[in-house]
């Protein structure tokens, strides 16, 4: 464990030194967006497929698939990237280490759509149960986090446990092959991992349990939202527009739907599984968005306050080493309050 925090906390300590050097490597800003993206299973996925984005506010926009929200901050630190989309903790782990974005869109309220799922015959029943077992999950994540505090709960030492930093696709290689124990992931991983695993304990449940609950959410870059801001306001009516329509007619986004189709192709999930797994997570509507229980209110916003809490939590445990008196820093309400 002591050897995997030295290599996160140098990964971040890269992310500062790129950071320094992001402004000579970002492209000119003249109509164009690249947005990173993970294989999170999202109603936004159809506005990917339908290209909506490009249609509605008239950018060249490029997507790029990444695997892991570490990733996506260091290609926004780096300017590789002008739009990112991760979860709360590596975005708290971020903005700690002086990464210059902003938090705009909450994507979901992660609920029960992130588990701990155990390998059958593994002989784990419980959380006490892990010491001396190895975890697959991608390191910085929300799954990280989680899994810290579910242990810390369970009186479990992360010196007790073997954590492994992989990335979905690389956690079910591992778990294919019998290398883990257990895992903390998300769909479409999630659901491969259930098929042969049982359910120890979910994001959800951990919220209610300790009141630290994970997000997911896009953040742009300061420089691209200082140039862009016509823009950030269209996207996010569109981001909008597909979620409401998801809450609206869940009836009508079946397996036979083209929406499902097209958020089953972006995330490289099966389009079968897509309907359950939307049904794991909460979505949040911009008016919600725009009050102190998500975005709105500063330092008072539950945003705010949650990537303060992931991030004391992370120096708690040496992932990371510095924490911000005030995540704020990090966080505007200004486009959400737009929507029309």
């Amino acid at each position: 464990m002591k050897l995997a925090r030295r290599i996160l906390f140098n990964y971040l300590t890269a992310i500062i030194s790129i950071v320094s050097i992001a402004p000579q490597l970002a492209m000119a800003q003249n109509k164009e967006v690249i947005i990173g993206y993970q294989d999170m299973i999202v109603p936004w996925r159809y506005a990917q497929e339908a290209k909506l984005v490009e249609q509605r506010t008239g950018y060249k926009v490029t997507y790029k698939k990444i695997g892991s929200g570490a990733e996506i901050v260091r290609a926004l630190a780096s300017g590789a990237i002008d739009i990112g989309e991760a979860g709360s903790s590596p975005f708290a782990a971020a903005i700690s280490q002086g990464v210059p974005i902003e938090v705009f869109w909450i994507l979901d309220n992660i609920n029960d759509a992130e588990a701990l799922v155990v390998r059958n015959g593994s002989g784990v029943k419980t959380l006490a149960d892990l010491k001396g077992k190895k975890i697959a999950l991608p390191f910085a994540s929300t799954t990280h986090f989680h899994t810290l505090v579910a242990l810390e709960g369970a009186g479990v030492s992360p010196k007790d446990v073997q954590i492994l930093n992989l990335r979905p696709p690389e956690i079910l290689a591992a778990w294919a092959r019998g290398d883990i124990d257990a895992t903390f992931v998300w769909d479409p991983a999630l659901g491969e991992v259930k098929k042969t695993g049982t359910v120890l304990i979910t994001s959800g449940e951990i919220a209610k349990k300790t009141g630290k609950a994970t997000f997911d959410a896009l953040a742009v870059s300061k420089k691209f939202a200082k140039n862009n801001d016509v823009f950030l306001s269209g996207f996010v009516n569109i981001l909008s527009e597909v979620d409401a329509d998801y809450v609206k007619n869940k009836a009508q986004w079946d397996t036979n739907s083209d929406k499902v189709k097209a958020v089953a192709k972006w995330s490289g999930a099966k389009v079968e599984d897509v309907p359950a797994s939307l049904g794991l997570y909460a979505f949040v509507t911009p008016a919600e968005q725009s009050t102190k229980d998500w975005l709105g209110g500063g330092k008072n916003a539950v945003a705010v306050k949650s990537l303060a809490a992931t991030a004391a939590f992370l120096k708690e445990q040496g992932i990371i080493q510095t924490t911000l008196p005030d995540y704020s820093v990090g966080v505007t309400d200004k486009w959400v309050t737009r929507v029309k």
